[in-house]
């Protein structure tokens, strides 16, 4: 018997399970589709800060998070012995024009103070990193904050350590315990259905695998696209953000689109191969925050949800206030990240245990 029975074994879900399990819960994860199934298999995985300024509550938990993500995924690792390719190499940025410029270092003087002198956010000469996006201006924002997992690995490693330390992740199962539901989209498309209007969406977007070795160099932001380096010789490239598609999965014109737009802003890959394609569909949810808490529809259950494009950086202190409030009873959900930030106005009715995929 489970104290925990957590639907979908996505990043939110697998991570709030790892947390559980830290904490000596028996734990189980169900999921028709199996680990990773849906946008947390991509391959991209940049796990980037958003910009030091205009702080808030969003804000300090992702920095949080992303400052606890080494420790995180070295003991995952440990546990399973499997890497998910986690690195902080930090990022390289473009820079236009003399206003771009200005503001960068406006922003490089708020992180001093908003980042507490745990990482950095500088202006640098692009030609010292010998691997830098072509920039007007000859600089670049450099970030020591920003990292990388291979998102695929990273959902195989946290299987892997959960069966180590006794937990399941299966196909089917039946609930025992507190319950979670961390389903993605199909768990949004649920709320939705119950709502007057919409609470969350599916955002498709679209990534490429080229074979480029450059494991150790930061990853770039250029041209509109995240080109980011990982540790196996590939450089993963993306994404597209399309609200609008037909089916959630296929590859098109669109990703051709970023490919040519990541080899015009690094020159160093114009002839590396591309080895794989990839698209899937993203949660977001009204209030653009992961929705974390008390379950919207299911009385006495809860809610881990909408990780978007910030879900693997999100997901160490994702995981930690989730096994805090679900094992322990302590809420340290920041306010807009509560079912409520996605629900105002809207009038949901509560049912008893129900699978939402």
């Amino acid at each position: 018997m489970s104290d925990i029975t957590i639907h979908g074994a996505g990043i939110f879900g697998l991570s709030i399970a790892w947390a559980c399990l830290e904490r000596g819960a028996r734990v189980r994860v169900i999921d028709p589709y199996g680990p990773g199934a849906g946008a947390s298999g991509g391959i991209v995985g940049a796990l980037a800060p958003h910009v030091p300024e205009n702080w808030n509550d969003k804000k300090a938990f992702q920095l949080e998070s992303l400052l606890m993500a080494e420790a995180f995924w070295a003991g995952v690792a440990q546990a399973g012995g499997l890497s998910a390719g986690y690195a902080r190499t930090g990022r390289l940025q473009p820079l236009a024009d003399a206003a771009a410029l200005e503001l960068a270092r406006d922003r490089g003087r708020g992180a001093g103070a908003l980042w507490l002198g745990l990482a950095e956010w500088n202006v640098a000469e692009a030609d010292v990193f010998g691997w830098a996006p072509a920039s007007p201006t000859g600089f670049v924002i450099h970030d020591t904050l920003t990292a990388r997992v291979h998102p695929k690995q990273a959902c195989a490693a946290l299987v892997a350590a959960i069966c180590a330390r006794g937990g399941e992740v299966v196909r089917e199962g039946k609930e025992c315990g507190q319950v979670i539901h961390a389903t993605g989209t199909a768990g949004l498309e649920a709320l939705n259905a119950g709502a007057a209007r919409q609470v969350g969406m599916g955002i498709k977007g679209q990534a490429a695998l080229l074979e480029f070795a450059a494991p150790d160099l930061p990853q770039l932001f250029a041209g509109g696209v995240h080109i980011v380096p990982h540790a196996d010789g590939t450089v993963a490239v993306g994404s597209t953000s399309e609200r609008d598609y037909t089916s959630g999965t296929d590859t098109d014109a669109q990703l051709d689109d970023v490919i040519a737009a990541a080899r015009a802003a690094v020159p160093a890959l114009a002839d590396a191969p591309v080895i794989a394609r990839w698209a899937g569909v993203r949660p977001r949810t009204r209030s653009r925050a992961p929705m974390l808490g008390p379950h919207p529809l299911y009385a006495g259950q809860f809610i881990a949800n909408g990780g978007f494009k910030i879900g693997f950086g999100m997901a160490p202190k994702v995981a930690e206030v989730m096994a805090d409030l679900v094992l322990e009873g302590r809420d340290g959900v920041p306010e807009g990240f509560r079912p409520e930030a996605s629900l105002k106005n809207l009038a949901l009715g509560t049912t008893g245990s129900a699978h939402d995929r």
